[in-house]
């Protein structure tokens, strides 16, 4: 057997169902090893966006995605999106070829080990054909156990040689991993009751890790026993809003001005798998008197304002919430807290809609995601990118349904769209939606004909202000020349037409509509280029920028 068959079969016995990247000298013979074992390729238009979409398809599938590329040029493109996928605690595994084994002569030769460093990737190198197969396991078994990206690097003239031990009873990185749940400390469970039986305040701020956890049940009988608003960070947005009256949605900068208010008064605030971060807590400014609870599985976490919370329990979620109802039970407690009709009426309120600025030939960005939010089925999933434009986005968007921001992560535009697909292929390709801006799509148009050619459903709503929205209100705020930050672009409804997917340019709110409602009667790789107007700066800009909260 040859060592790149070792190495294909050793990626079909971890879970490798769908392969994005593209094909080149060094991975071409891997990759027909795949093919020939029933895996899914997906040939990409660029490197990078085949590592965004393996990175959609972890977070979908809950498992390692695999990425591709040939040696020298086709790693060195993986820059940006590894990064990103790193800061996202992305579990990935990057099969990369390269030059033969010592050949620092040859045209494609790059030091693959420092440049992995570099773009906060692990690294494992194929260095004979008796570790091929360990070299595998041990890359899977980073990536699911620490939640990162890892990358495997096989040199072609290793790949080709022939392996005369192979081992036929491959050993998956998933059977050395056991599954248990992390049991939170008693002492840690009575502390963390003492200060919830001392509070009349309660919020409980939910993360990423929560939702991952499945403790949606645990944490609404906990909102129970103790009156708690329910707040979620940006990576867990609008979970749980169907199940309350008494959820306020983003807890931090991204946070409506009643909601904040509501928040300020908290005197114990339960963070259940969210870090906290500045962005979360206002660097503690939002959180002025109260006291912190935090469960989390990592060993302890700084918060964001610097400080350790007053209460740390290094548990799993759906344990840790178990045991402390279980205790609050045994002390009968029962906090009224924000639990009042006047706090209901008070949260409902907050949603209305706010007087639209009127702009021929261009919508207010407010209002158009207020149309989607409605005319889009709630079980269609929502990928959120970064930037100006998706801001409104991500306050804005109320309906119960699953959404992924890309906010934070590296701060790069243009990946939601990647993220989006591959995640869609995770989950059997059900129609999902994506908000860009326009400059962000533009960046990866190709692999809208990439979406084409596979027949991913994708709606890709670009919020269209024609021009790098952010630099464009933040040289407003700065005294400098906006016009430098505009940038024309043509319609893109009809670019995603000639690409072979739908598409609509769209200047009313009529026209939206019309659009929308098209591709929810067929759903198809579909663009929207909706033309919004420059005059509406965001709730979060206006609070940066101008020190104004509206």
């Amino acid at each position: 057997m040859k060592v790149y068959e070792a190495l294909a079969e050793a990626f079909v016995r971890e879970g490798a169902t769908d392969v994005f990247g593209m094909m080149g000298d060094a991975n071409m013979h891997w990759m027909a090893a795949l093919a020939d074992r029933g895996v899914r390729l997906y040939e990409v238009r660029h490197e990078g966006s085949g590592l965004g979409m393996a990175d959609g398809w972890a977070r979908g599938a809950g498992q390692p995605g695999v990425v591709t590329t040939t040696s020298g040029p086709g790693v060195s493109q993986l820059a940006t999106s590894m990064i990103v996928a790193s800061r996202a605690g992305t579990p990935l595994v990057a099969f990369c070829g390269e030059t033969a084994l010592g050949d620092e002569g040859a045209t494609q030769y790059l030091d693959q080990r420092r440049f992995a460093a570099a773009i906060e990737c692990d690294f494992i190198h194929v260095t004979r054909p008796e570790n091929a197969q360990e070299a595998v396991r041990q890359a899977f078994y980073l990536a699911r156990t620490e939640s990162k990206p890892v990358m495997i690097s096989a040199p072609f003239d290793v790949q080709v040689a022939e392996l005369d031990d192979y081992d036929e009873d491959y050993t998956p990185s998933t059977a050395l991993i056991e599954k248990s749940r992390l049991l939170p400390d008693p002492a840690k469970v009575q502390a963390a009751c003492d200060l919830i039986q001392d509070a009349k305040r309660v919020v409980i701020i939910t993360g990423r890790g929560a939702r991952k956890a499945d403790a949606g049940e645990q944490i609404l009988t906990l909102q129970e026993h103790t009156g708690a608003l329910l707040a979620t960070t940006l990576q867990a947005k609008n979970w749980l809003c169907d199940r309350t009256d008494f959820h306020v949605g983003l807890s931090g900068l991204f946070g409506d001005k009643v909601s904040m208010e509501l928040l300020q008064e908290a005197d114990c605030v339960i963070a259940v798998g969210a870090s906290l971060n500045h962005y979360t807590i206002e660097s503690g400014y939002l959180y002025p008197e109260a006291k912190y609870i935090q469960i989390d599985t990592a060993p302890h976490l700084v918060m964001g304002n610097g400080r350790g919370a007053d209460c740390y329990l290094q548990a799993d979620a759906v344990t840790a919430l178990t045991e402390l109802a279980r205790e609050l039970d045994k002390r009968s407690v029962r906090i009224e807290g924000f639990h009042t009709d006047q706090v209901r009426q008070h949260l409902t309120g907050r949603v209305q809609q706010p007087e639209y600025v009127h702009e021929d030939g261009r919508l207010d960005p407010r209002e158009a995601i207020w149309i989607l939010d409605h005319e889009l089925p709630g079980e269609m999933g929502l990928v959120l990118g970064s930037g100006h434009q998706t801001d409104f986005g991500t306050m804005l968007f109320q309906r119960s349904r699953e959404v992924l921001s890309n906010y934070g992560m590296f701060g790069a535009i243009g990946q939601a769209p990647l993220i989006a697909m591959g995640q869609m292929v995770a989950r059997g390709n059900k129609p999902g939606f994506v908000v860009e801006g326009d400059a962000s799509f533009l960046m990866h148009l190709s692999e809208f004909e990439t979406a084409c050619r596979y027949d991913i459903p994708l709606l890709v709503v670009v919020m269209n202000d024609q021009g790098l929205g952010a630099e464009y209100h933040k040289a407003r705020a700065k005294g400098l020349d906006p016009d430098l930050a505009t940038i024309s672009t043509p319609e893109l409804g009809t670019v995603a037409r000639a690409l072979g997917g739908g598409g609509a340019t769209v200047r009313t709110a009529q026209e939206l509509r019309d659009a929308l409602a098209e591709y929810v009667r067929g759903p198809r790789p579909t663009v929207i280029d909706v033309r919004i107007t420059r005059e509406v700066l965001s709730t979060p800009y206006r609070r940066i920028q101008y020190g104004e909260d509206v």
